[in-house]
């Protein structure tokens, strides 16, 4: 039986056509993840808002001719035991110089501190005194008060894992896709405003209604009067009628 050269090429063909099937199924056939990108799309997922534990400090400067608090000083004292009071997870650490030229007035200053977070609900033992020698001596000591607390953050911003400008070899520039930085500062912003970090993760309960102010709106609609609040001051901010 004799071969002709149209029997030669459609056996070429078919050979070629089994050999691309089998290349075909065998790319099919992985069991790595294709990856179709680096980073995710949405800025939230990049740079998400994470709920952990920090830190919360101020400090009071303290002379060493002069023990005690300033007006000042107190009011932020007292302000560091009411904010303790509601969102303190640990002790109040004083850090308090020793050794130093104003170590004599520190300590008064101490004992005014305690006295003053005594008073904002802080008990005595959650007051917990730390005495340090400063590192540098050309530096004036400071008095500084620090406590644990749950908080909301987000970052660290400033990474820049990609070029931004045009490369080739960046697979997310041909792709259009946002830097990796885009959206860090607003979340990080966002996660330093919010109050309460447990509002992230569920709603707060529900205060109960004030029934007075509803009970005098029905007694004014069942009476038939104005429910509104009358406003005398609304008429001034009309306009003039001169000239009409």
């Amino acid at each position: 039986m004799r071969t002709t050269s149209a029997d030669r090429r459609r056996k070429l063909r078919i050979a070629l056509a089994m050999t691309g099937l089998a290349i075909m199924l065998g790319a099919c056939n992985t069991t790595g993840e294709i990856v179709t990108q680096t980073v995710p799309t949405d800025y939230r997922q990049r740079h998400p808002i994470a709920v952990q534990e920090g830190k919360k400090s101020i400090v009071i400067f303290v002379g060493k001719a002069r023990g005690g608090l300033s007006a000042a000083q107190h009011s932020d004292i007292a302000g560091i035991a009411r904010d303790w009071v509601r969102e303190g997870t640990g002790s109040v650490v004083v850090d308090v110089p020793v050794d130093t030229a104003n170590s004599r007035a520190a300590a008064a200053t101490y004992q005014e501190i305690r006295s003053v977070l005594a008073a904002g609900g802080v008990p005595s033992r959650a007051v917990v005194q730390h005495p340090y020698r400063p590192e540098d001596p050309g530096l004036l000591p400071t008095i500084r008060l620090t406590y644990s607390r749950i908080a909301a953050v987000a970052g660290p911003c400033g990474l820049w894992p990609e070029d931004v400008g045009p490369n080739i070899l960046d697979p997310g520039y041909s792709e259009n896709r946002p830097y990796f930085n885009l959206g860090c500062a607003s979340q990080r912003n966002l996660a330093a405003m919010i109050d309460n970090p447990a509002d992230l993760e569920q709603p707060r309960s529900e205060a109960p209604s004030y029934t007075a102010r509803r009970d005098m709106a029905f007694e004014r609609y069942r009476k038939g009067t104005a429910i509104s609040t009358p406003a005398p001051e609304a008429d001034k901010a009309k306009l003039s009628d001169i000239g009409k």
